[in-house]
């Protein structure tokens, strides 16, 4: 099983790591940076998030940046907070189970797990005590996906450039085989085995009843199974609209992707029954390149795409400094907190290892 998963992971681009994405593309940032006589110039893309949505930002911080009809409840329980002090903020901000836990700076879903009980909790801040773990109302809305937004400073309207859709990993019981048969006979779900035997370790043997769906994960992170889908013909005026209006009521954000839970598409373009549950700065990514199943899709195009956005970026970083006169991070003190986050990063990989 192994051999087989690592071959497809190898020959599959969809799977391959991030430097495989992001360093064809340096040499542009790098031409960029010479143009424009700055290597921290793109940190003022976002001057209302830390470094711009760099990873190094708080996402307490940043999701709590939008309306609060548009973003889950949300709590931020510091590191070796009592258990006494963590039940009573989330009692006070009225969480209930089960939740979201989360490290408060993280990445590729590292850490992120749905809560269901006070057990959990208690198991999951032991676990983590060392680092600010972020908690948030689990929004039960059925569809989830990824929207790629910008808008220029000084103009009224934004684009769109990317919508992902984001398809949560199941299998379909057929009465006779137990789940964990049934997750080594699909396609997919059998290359994230050892992450979901992990998740349902008390259920891997049991025999789902006949045509009963079984979601197997339900962290929408491409690192978690979930399958990236290529929802670009779904771009349309009405959308842009409705995300320009939200975009200006979240002062100093121009550049990045809203993971957003909805009930549906059409209520999603009139603006009805969505969350946005994390905003991604300028790390983030039009996630629907990984879509490899779409005909036209390839790496080159996935290349191209990530340079688009860097261009977009470029664009709205530099008005911005202009306009604003923000104040530049000095290179030296960007490379400071790149390696704090390097060895944060090390930490975090070190403790999901241990989860």
């Amino acid at each position: 099983m192994k051999t087989k998963s690592f071959f497809i992971k190898l020959t599959q681009w969809e799977h391959w790591p991030s430097p495989m994405f992001y360093f064809p593309v340096l040499p542009y940032a790098f031409l960029q940076a010479i143009k424009h006589r700055s290597l921290t110039f793109f940190l003022c893309a976002n001057p209302a998030i830390k470094n711009s949505g760099d990873g190094t930002d708080s996402k307490y911080e940043t999701i709590c940046l939008v309306p609060e009809k548009y973003r889950p409840k949300s709590v931020l329980i510091p590191v070796n907070e009592s258990f006494l002090n963590v039940k009573a903020k989330i009692h006070d901000a009225k969480i209930t189970y089960p939740f979201i836990a989360k490290p408060d700076l993280g990445f590729r879903g590292l850490l992120v797990k749905k809560i269901n009980s006070e057990a959990d909790l208690k198991t999951y801040l032991q676990k983590n005590n060392s680092i600010a773990i972020l908690i948030q109302e689990f929004i039960a809305l059925k569809e989830e996906c990824g929207i790629f937004y910008h808008r220029m400073p000084n103009a009224s309207k934004g684009k769109i450039t990317s919508i992902t859709l984001k398809k949560f990993l199941s299998v379909i019981g057929d009465g006779e085989s137990t789940l964990s048969e049934l997750i080594l006979e699909d396609q997919r779900a059998f290359l994230y085995y050892d992450l979901l035997q992990n998740i349902h370790q008390h259920k891997m043997q049991e025999i789902p009843k006949k045509d009963k769906k079984i979601v197997l994960t339900v962290i929408g992170n491409h690192s978690k199974g979930t399958q990236f889908l290529n929802g670009n013909h779904l771009i349309n005026k009405e959308l842009e609209a409705t995300f320009d209006s939200l975009n200006k009521q979240i002062k100093g954000w121009y550049y990045g992707r809203l993971d957003v839970k909805y009930a549906n598409f059409d209520s999603l373009i009139q603006g009805k029954d969505f969350k946005i549950i994390e905003i991604n700065g300028i790390l983030a990514e039009p996630t629907h390149i990984y879509d490899a199943s779409v005909k036209e899709a390839s790496y080159l195009k996935a290349l191209i795409a990530i340079k688009n956005n860097w261009k977009n970026l470029t664009k709205i970083a530099i008005q911005n400094r202009t306009d604003l006169k923000l104040k530049e991070t000095k290179p030296l003190d960007y490379i400071k907190e790149m390696i704090a986050l390097r060895v944060y990063a090390k930490k975090i990989i070190k403790l999901n290892k241990k989860n």
